[in-house]
């Protein structure tokens, strides 16, 4: 009964058209002297896909090829490892030719980066896992996009792949050999280009989408704003409780997002070239967009009972009300999360104590020390398991779209 109220809740805010008029980007003006290209044009990132990638996943799965591919692909883990033998001769000669960081990445960067990730560890969890993650439910199309597509039927098992993509990109070794964030990219492009060919085909996602071809490079800047530009942006803010973050470290860390974002297939001039040209970017192509669907309610609902399901040492009030800070209350509203009016008082008044202990700016250990402690510590448990018991998730490239669509 709870999926078929949920599937009639959708079905009807289709019909009603419910959703919100902000959801359909504006005409693209941004610059791309503001990117890593350098130039100076005007291209509009919503209709450009991925030429290099597209054709070849639509053949592989036209010709029943991905299901083996998904197996061969099981042992390729480590950036360093060979290309696994058995693959179709044109997906060898692709990856051959994309297997590689761009000219412009800088290993230095990447490295300081790491020691960032490192270092900031607790804060990204929390603002990885409640802050973008939850975010992603108000960006339309990424919700439909995710709830009409075959991994949003099992949001846990999407949910770990997820969790593998960010904890790849933060280990300390994620782009040198040893790490596993280069190839995690390429599968995660290839995962792209299969949803870009099955979901057109999905006659319920057709009857909700304002666009014929999901997962655009506009698509992946919105997604990397809400991540990379938003986690900046409040680890800025927090820096008024003591929170520490160089300009050095503030680089490293944008550069490390540049290189995920070539990786994924973004071309390089829309690719923001300081954290100045991010917010701009951000500001113009992901605020405007933020929105309530009906996909995006149940997909939040069922992201926070999933990290509900384990033991984060707080109620379900405090954890949706700890959402609400740091997404904001409108947000809260819009995903009907409900209110906890005590343990928002405990957050406003203790998070800020918290960090400013952490941060070695107080000297007394606030009450609410532990509370936090073992919040926070509990997500990043969370994150470093993908949601599930096992250590790694593999990424698959999907063959389908939702079950029953």
């Amino acid at each position: 009964m709870e999926n078929l109220s949920r599937r009639s809740v959708l079905t009807l805010g289709a019909a009603l058209g419910l959703v919100a008029v902000a959801d359909t980007p504006k005409a693209w003006a941004w610059s791309s002297s503001g990117s890593i290209a350098g130039t100076d044009t005007v291209t509009d990132p919503w209709d450009v896909w991925d030429d290099d990638t597209d054709p070849l996943v639509a053949s592989l799965l036209d010709a029943g090829q991905i299901p083996a591919v998904n197996t061969a692909f099981a042992s390729w883990i480590r950036n360093g490892d060979a290309l696994p033998a058995g693959l179709p001769p044109a997906l060898t000669t692709y990856l051959r030719r994309v297997n590689t960081l761009p000219s412009w990445a800088d290993q230095a960067k990447l490295d300081r980066a790491a020691q960032f990730n490192k270092r900031m560890s607790m804060y990204l969890f929390l603002l990885y896992g409640l802050g973008s993650g939850i975010m992603s439910t108000v960006i339309p199309r990424e919700a439909r996009n995710v709830y009409w597509s075959e991994g949003g039927a099992d949001m846990k098992s999407r949910a770990a792949k997820t969790f593998t993509y960010g904890y790849d990109l933060s280990a300390p070794d994620a782009f040198k050999a040893t790490g596993s964030f280069v190839v995690t990219s390429h599968k995660t492009r290839l995962t792209h280009a299969a949803v870009r060919h099955l979901l057109p085909q999905s006659a319920p996602w057709r009857g909700v989408t304002d666009h014929p071809i999901p997962i655009s490079n506009g698509d992946i800047l919105i997604t990397f704003h809400s991540l990379g530009t938003y986690v900046h942006r409040k680890l800025l803010d927090w820096r008024r409780w003591g929170l520490r973050m160089s300009a050095a470290e503030e680089e490293a860390y944008l550069h490390m997002w540049q290189v995920a974002l070539h990786l994924l297939g973004v071309r390089d001039e829309f690719i923001p070239n300081s954290w100045a040209a991010a917010e701009e970017q951000s500001r113009y192509a992901l605020n405007p967009l933020l929105a309530p669907t009906p996909e995006g309610i149940d997909l939040a609902d069922i992201l926070l009972n999933l990290t509900s399901s384990v033991d984060l040492g707080v109620t379900r009030g405090f954890q949706r009300e700890f959402a609400r800070y740091v997404l904001t209350d409108r947000i809260g509203d819009w995903l009907r999360l409900p209110r906890d009016y005590i343990s928002r008082g405990v957050i406003e008044a203790g998070w800020p104590t918290y960090v400013m202990f952490r941060e070695g700016l107080s000297p007394l250990m606030p009450e609410t020390f532990g509370l936090f402690d073992r919040f926070i510590r509990g997500l990043a448990m969370l994150f470093l398991n993908n949601g599930s018991s096992a250590s790694h998730t593999p990424i698959t490239i999907p063959v389908m779209n939702r079950p029953g669509t």
